[in-house]
C-alpha cells in the first residue's frame, strides 16, 4: 500500500507541463535565493538556518539544505506519504545547490566595493517577485511539498489546538530563530515570504490550475 501510495504521488495528468514547470520553479527559486544572500536583507525561514548552519561549519548551503531537509524526511514518510513526490525530491537537491552555483556566479561579478544600494534594491525586487511567483507554481503543480513545508502541515494535522496557520507561524518563527542565533541576517525578504507567500499561491492557482488538469 505504501509502495501505491508513493507511486501514485509521482504521476499526475499532463505530467510532462508538470514537470517542465517544476524545473523552471526550482532553478528560479534557487537563483533567487542566490540573490538574496548577496543583497543582504534576509532570506526566506528555511535558507535563512540552513545558512546559519553553512556559516558556522564550512560545509556548503546546497549540502546543509540537503541534510537538513533529510531529517525532516524521516518524519514525513513515517506519517504521511500522500506529501512525497518527485518534486518533493527535486526541492531538497535541486534549490541549495542551484543557490551555490549562483553565489559562486554572482560573486565573480560583484565589485570589491560591493553593490550600491540602488543595484540592491533592484536586485530584491525583481528577485522576490520571481520567487513569490516561482514558489507558487511550484506548489500549483502539485508533485509533492518539500520536507520543511510538510512537517507543519503533518503537525497541524495532529493537533486540534493551533489553526494550520498559526502551526506554519510557529514553526517559521521557530527555524528563523535559529538562523538569527545562527548569524543569518533577518531582514525584508524575511517578512515578505512570511506574510506574501499564501496570497501569491492563492493568486497563482486561481488562474494556472487549469493548465494542469
Amino acid at each position: 500500500m505504501k509502495l501505491e501510495t508513493i507511486a501514485a504521488n509521482f504521476v499526475r495528468p499532463r505530467m510532462g507541463r508538470r514537470l517542465a514547470v517544476l524545473t523552471v520553479s526550482i532553478i528560479v527559486i534557487g537563483i533567487c535565493v542566490a540573490v538574496f544572500k548577496t543583497v543582504g536583507f534576509g532570506t526566506d525561514p528555511c535558507s535563512t538556518f540552513t545558512l546559519g548552519v553553512s556559516a558556522r561549519t564550512g560545509v556548503s548551503f546546497g549540502t546543509c539544505q540537503l541534510v537538513f531537509n533529510l531529517l525532516m524526511f524521516l518524519p514525513v514518510i513515517r506519517f504521511d506519504l500522500s506529501r512525497i513526490g518527485v518534486g518533493t525530491v527535486a526541492n531538497m537537491v535541486g534549490v541549495g545547490y542551484v543557490a551555490d552555483f549562483c553565489m559562486w556566479i554572482i560573486g565573480l561579478y560583484t565589485p570589491s566595493e560591493g553593490f550600491s544600494m540602488t543595484a540592491r534594491i533592484l536586485m530584491f525586487a525583481v528577485s522576490m517577485t520571481a520567487f513569490l511567483v516561482a514558489a507558487a507554481f511550484y506548489m500549483v503543480v502539485d508533485l509533492g511539498v518539500a520536507p520543511y513545508d510538510a512537517i507543519p502541515q503533518l503537525i497541524s494535522a495532529h493537533t486540534n489546538r493551533l489553526s494550520a496557520r498559526a502551526v506554519r507561524m510557529l514553526w517559521d518563527v521557530s527555524i528563523l530563530s535559529l538562523g538569527f542565533l545562527l548569524g543569518s541576517t533577518v531582514g525584508l525578504t524575511t517578512l515578505i515570504t512570511g506574510f506574501c507567500l499564501g496570497p501569491a499561491i492563492a493568486f497563482v492557482s486561481e488562474r494556472v490550475k487549469s493548465w494542469f488538469e
